[in-house]
């Protein structure tokens, strides 16, 4: 399974690197020369080669060592894992974008930005907010609905593997609190690098914590929003 799932990150970093090999740096004061995805499915292989196949591998490691006597729904277990991987990628991926804009790369597909009428080298410009934003929200339901899954696979974990739930809730839960930053901030607020501070994860561990022998309080630590599941097919 570690070889496998090796095998898998490399490979997407080697794609990574011969994908983006044309993208360069500007001199100082010019403009990069940007290389972008080209389709939504290239989008979705390079979050599974970087994130969901840790998703699937974390699933059958635990599974193996931790509860593999627990009855569950194995195929649903893995596909949720996959996905919970996915949606931490592609948060990284929305809120990285002034930065990774401004080393030449855009992850956001080509396929997408022309159906709005972008290009990647104006993405953030504060004239171009009104097309970008809703397309860029688009994105955000698509990670949150990711994100929904991984939740979903977090409470199919056996109640008595309360350390191994923690661990899957908090990325999952800051990961919710950075999607509700992008989705309130404007292109410009976008350009400086938006993050959860220290007492927010703070806050969240805590809150978790002392949520977990409750199940009601448990279920209510992540918000559900109905936003995801409505625009996600627009994105496949």
């Amino acid at each position: 399974m570690i070889r496998d799932v090796l095998a898998t990150i490399t490979g997407g970093q080697e794609l990574d690197l011969r994908r983006f090999a044309k993208a360069t740096l500007p001199p100082e004061g010019g403009n990069p020369n940007i290389v972008a995805l080209e389709t939504s499915a290239e989008l979705d292989d390079y979050t599974y080669r970087v994130a969901g196949c840790v998703g699937e591998f974390w699933t059958k490691i635990c599974r193996a060592h931790l509860f593999p006597r627990a009855r569950l729904d194995e195929v649903q277990l893995i596909t949720d894992g996959i996905r919970f991987g996915k949606g931490l990628q592609l948060v990284n991926i929305l809120r990285d974008l002034p930065e990774d804009l401004r080393k030449g790369r855009c992850y956001l597909p080509l396929q997408r930005l022309e159906d709005a009428n972008l290009l990647p080298e104006v993405l953030l410009s504060p004239a171009n907010e009104e097309k970008f934003l809703p397309l860029f929200r688009e994105y955000l339901n698509k990670a949150e609905s990711h994100l929904s899954a991984g939740w979903h696979y977090t409470n199919a974990i056996p109640f008595s593997q309360f350390r191994v739930r923690l661990a899957c809730a908090w990325p999952i839960l800051i990961g919710m609190k950075t999607i509700e930053k992008l989705r309130a901030a404007n292109v410009i607020e976008l350009q400086q690098r938006v993050k959860v501070s220290r007492s927010e994860v703070r806050g969240v561990m805590l809150r978790s914590v002392l949520s977990c022998p409750f199940p009601g309080a448990w279920r209510r630590l992540f918000p559900q929003s109905r936003k995801a599941v409505a625009s996600e097919a627009q994105l496949a």
